[in-house]
């Protein structure tokens, strides 16, 4: 039959695997680091994994393809249950992460996403992470994280940031950065984006020492 379904560009794809979280269906798994549409009879051609990709490597076509089977799935899902290799409401993570979404990376993340639509932001330069122990306790829970590094990322963040803050409903943001100088550029990025998106976003500057200890 001739019917709806994802088409994945594997040249476009970078193997953040972000599309094979948001598939209900398990109907998407990387395989040698790119993601695979694994059966037609798995995808509902509904597009969920869409928003979730950001490189625009998923479109829905329409191509003969096996209908959609809904038992086929819903045994798949109980299957991978039993061998805990699936979580329907959040990707799969280890229990002590608080980690709510992927990608993580601000080069990486999707201009507009579901997972963005009434969140608490934590935009954390990636230092952050290593030198306070208990950051996903303290900072990552109940919040969807970006992170970045503009000195070795060698870019300004502000108008990506400005455009995720235009098209989405960001409750908060609160950014978490080292003491030294470089990082001052990760808050200034945030600031810039805020006033550019034309939304008062309050913010939050969180700015942890060295040897882990929270300065201000």
């Amino acid at each position: 039959m001739i019917r709806k379904i994802v088409n994945i560009n594997a040249e476009k794809c970078n193997g953040c695997g972000a599309c094979a979280s948001a598939c209900h269906e398990a109907a998407i798994v990387m395989i040698d680091g790119k993601a695979r549409l694994i059966k037609d009879d798995y995808c509902d051609g509904l597009g969920d994994c869409l928003p979730a990709c950001p490189m625009d490597a998923i479109t829905i076509v329409e191509r003969e393809a096996a209908a959609y089977d809904h038992e086929a799935v819903m045994a798949r899902l109980e299957s991978m249950k039993e061998t805990n290799a699936y979580e329907t409401a959040e990707p799969t993570v280890p229990v002590h992460s608080r980690l709510k979404q992927w990608p993580v990376q601000i080069k990486l993340a999707p201009i507009r996403a579901p997972f963005f639509n009434g969140c608490k932001l934590l935009i954390a330069a990636d230092c952050t992470a290593y030198a306070y122990g208990n950051f996903h306790n303290d900072f990552i829970a109940d919040h969807v994280t970006l992170i970045g590094c503009p000195k070795l990322d060698a870019v300004n963040y502000a108008e990506k940031l400005a455009e995720i803050f235009r098209q989405n409903d960001i409750r908060e943001i609160t950014v978490t950065r080292m003491t030294v100088p470089c990082c001052g550029g990760m808050g200034m990025a945030v600031q810039q984006a805020v006033a550019a998106c034309g939304k008062d976003i309050p913010v939050k500057i969180v700015t942890i020492d060295t040897d882990g200890t929270i300065v201000s």
